[in-house]
């Protein structure tokens, strides 16, 4: 059996009772600020017809020729599409994190704050799932998924990935999410249901982004150069499939444009790429301070527009 000595006893002593501390305060913010999307949402309301899918300057192909040249029709559709692929590559991650989740705290004591929020954490992304797919089902739109070949990659990803790898790679998807969506949900020419989509999603995502963060910290305490540099390729590596699934093709096909011509206006468009740096500044900000940005991962990481 290990044995410990009573000075590391006592640091995993208070590194325990922190992050109950943690654990406290998040479910206490949960009892007081939580939704249920099947009665928060009105899905029976009329869909307008003169309103957006999202903030169009989140659009991929806002800014663009194409852009200029499209007929308001085909923009209203195109935001629409774009907005319900952007849920569908988080209900897609959503459901990795809640495995994830759930195989980090399976050995933990479930008596702990820590092990209680993780579960309240998996229940809120339960329902923020069926709230995308529903909210897709309700615009008339495909449930639009990543590529074949990343959905089945991801399921190494899922099997695998732990500690602060799969916190920090938690964060590149949803705080680029946050970031969209606090802009959505205060845009008075967006769908109203994307606008309560958006509102529920951020208020709840705050827990769960300061929980990765806090969970992220903790993990790298005993790693060493080897592991970390481990950490940052795989990272770089899944913020790379992220955010390129974010769009997907079939959404350009949907609002009546040539796919071709429209991802060639996508990739070369500054501002969408802009908007995707200003979507993960704050994951990168705070993952460089921690050492989990750097080596070959940045290559990805700029392929991506995420730095």
């Amino acid at each position: 059996m290990e044995t410990r000595t009573d000075d590391e006893w006592a640091a995993r002593l208070v590194k325990a009772r922190e992050r109950d501390d943690t654990g406290n305060r998040l479910l206490a913010s949960s009892a007081k600020m939580s939704y249920d999307p099947l009665v928060e949402v009105d899905w029976d309301a009329p869909i307008p017809a003169d309103l957006y899918g999202m903030t169009p300057e989140w659009c991929s192909l806002y800014g663009t020729d194409l852009w200029d040249r499209m007929t308001e029709e085909q923009r209203i559709t195109l935001t629409i599409h774009e907005a319900a692929s952007i849920a569908g590559t988080g209900l897609w991650f959503e459901m990795i994190l809640m495995q994830m989740l759930l195989r980090d705290v399976y050995d933990h004591d479930p008596s702990t704050a820590h092990v209680q929020f993780a579960l309240t954490e998996i229940a809120d992304e339960c329902r923020h799932s069926t709230m995308f797919a529903k909210s897709a089902t309700k615009f008339g739109v495909p449930s639009y998924r990543p590529k074949w070949w990343i959905h089945q990659a991801a399921r190494a990803f899922k099997t695998v990935a732990s500690g602060s790898l799969a916190y920090g790679g938690t964060l590149f998807a949803e705080e680029v999410l946050d970031m969209m969506q606090r802009d959505f949900m205060r845009d008075d020419r967006v769908q109203p249901i994307t606008r309560t989509v958006s509102k529920i999603h951020v208020t709840e995502e705050a827990r769960h982004i300061r929980f990765a963060r806090e969970e992220t910290v903790r993990r790298l305490e005993d790693s060493n150069p080897i592991g970390r540099a481990g950490v940052q390729l795989v990272l770089g590596v899944t913020a790379y499939f992220i955010l390129t699934s974010l769009v997907n093709d079939k959404c350009y096909e949907a609002a009546g444009l040539d796919v071709r011509e429209a991802k060639k206006a996508r990739s070369e468009n500054e501002h969408y790429h802009r908007k995707l740096r200003e979507g993960c500044s704050k994951t990168v900000e705070f993952l460089d301070a921690v050492g989990l940005i750097g080596g070959p991962a940045k290559f990805l990481l700029r392929r991506a527009h995420a730095i």
